[in-house]
C-alpha cells in the first residue's frame, strides 16, 4: 500500500504517522511519502524505526498513483491539490474544510455513514473536530428517536487551531503574552469566539457544526443552535448539548443508545480533557432528562485523534474493507 501525507510535519500530520504505527498501518505500507511546504522540506521523521525525509509539496507528486492520500495543511492547499490528486485516480482523505460541503463528495464518519465509501473513489471529507464527537454522542438516539433540535456549546482546546495555538498558550504560561492567533489572551481565560464572525453575528466555526451535521444526518430540517469557545487547554474539546428528540425515552434507554456507536462509551464519572487526551474514545456523561423529549449531555473527546486524525485512519480503514 502506498501511502503519502500532506501536511506531514503539523499536528495533525504527526499524529497520522503515530496512527500509522499505533493501529499497524505502517506494517502493510510498502512505500510512506511525507509532504509540506518548502520550510519544512528535508526535515526527517521517524516512522516505525524508518526515518523519512519530508518532500516539499508539488503537482507533480500528486499525479503520482497512491493507494490513500491524507491531506491536513489547510483549505487552500487542498483546493489547489487534491484535485489533481483525485484526476490521478487516488482516494483523498481531507482534513480541511474545502470540500465538506460540496454536495458530490461524502462526508464521513464512518460509524455513522459508512456505507458512503463502498465503490467510492476521489475525494473524502473528514468532518470539523466539534461535529465529529457530537454526531458520535448522537448518533443513536437520532437514529432510533430522531432528533429535533441541538444546542451545544462548546469549549474548544487551544490545539484546535494547530502547534501554533499550542505555542501560543504555553508562551503565555511562560509570561510572554504574545496575541497572535487568538483574539484575546488565552491563558487563565475564555474566548466565545473561534473563527471568522459572520454578518450574522455567527462565526464560520459554528456554521461548519450546523450545516456538517445536517449533512451527516441527512436531515436540512433538524434545528442546531452553537456557540464554539476557546479554552486554555492543551487537548480535548468539551461539549454541553442540550437536545430534543421527536419521540419520548427515559435516560436508561439514552444512554444505551448511546453506547449503540462504535466506539462511544457512556461514564458516570466526571469526564475531563485530561482523561481524554491520547483516547480514540468519545466519551459522554451527565446525561438528564429536564423534561418530556427534552435532555442534556456532557461530551468529551481529544480533538486532535476522535476528531481529525483517527476519524481519517478508520475512513481508510472502513474503505479498505468495502472496496
Amino acid at each position: 500500500m502506498k501511502v503519502g501525507v500532506v501536511g506531514a510535519t503539523g499536528e495533525v500530520g504527526r499524529t497520522f504517522l503515530k496512527l500509522f504505527e499505533e493501529y499497524k498501518l505502517i506494517n502493510e505500507i510498502s512505500e510512506l511519502r511525507l509532504f509540506a511546504s518548502e520550510r519544512s522540506q528535508g526535515q526527517e521523521i521517524e516512522v516505525g524505526f524508518k526515518r523519512y525525509t519530508v518532500e516539499k509539496l508539488q503537482k507533480e507528486n500528486m499525479k503520482e498513483k497512491f493507494d490513500y492520500l491524507f491531506f491536513s495543511a489547510g483549505a487552500s492547499v487542498s483546493k489547489r491539490f487534491a484535485p489533481i490528486a483525485q484526476k490521478s485516480g487516488n482516494v483523498v482523505i481531507d482534513n480541511s474544510s474545502q470540500f465538506r460541503m460540496d454536495e458530490t463528495i461524502p462526508l464521513v464518519v464512518p460509524e455513522i455513514n459508512a456505507e458512503l465509501l463502498k465503490n467510492y473513489k476521489g475525494i473524502i471529507a473528514n468532518p470539523n473536530c466539534s461535529t465529529i464527537q457530537m454526531v458520535l454522542a448522537l448518533n443513536g438516539i437520532h437514529r432510533e428517536l430522531g432528533l429535533k433540535e441541538i444546542v451545544v456549546s462548546t469549549y474548544q482546546a487551544v490545539s484546535g487551531a494547530g502547534n501554533k495555538g499550542i505555542i501560543e498558550l504555553l508562551n503565555q504560561e511562560k509570561g510572554i503574552n504574545e496575541v497572535k492567533h487568538f483574539p484575546r489572551v488565552i491563558k487563565n481565560n475564555v474566548i466565545p469566539l473561534i473563527g471568522e464572525k459572520k454578518e450574522n453575528g455567527s462565526t464560520f466555526e459554528e456554521e461548519k457544526m450546523i450545516n456538517e451535521t445536517r449533512k451527516i444526518f441527512s436531515d436540512k430540517e433538524m434545528k442546531i443552535f452553537p456557540t464554539t469557545v476557546r479554552v486554555p487547554v492543551l487537548y480535548g474539546h468539551s461539549e454541553s448539548i442540550f437536545f430534543r428528540t421527536k419521540l419520548d425515552f427515559s435516560v436508561d434507554e439514552i444512554i444505551k443508545l448511546v453506547e449503540s456507536t462504535p466506539n462511544v462509551e457512556y461514564n458516570e464519572d466526571k469526564i475531563t480533557p485530561i482523561e481524554v487526551a491520547g483516547s480514540d474514545i468519545t466519551f459522554v456523561s451527565r446525561i438528564r432528562k429536564v423534561e418530556e423529549k427534552t435532555f442534556l449531555m456532557w461530551v468529551v473527546a481529544d480533538n486532535i485523534r476522535v476528531g481529525a486524525a483517527t476519524n481519517a485512519i478508520r475512513i481508510l480503514q472502513k474503505h479498505r474493507e468495502l472496496n
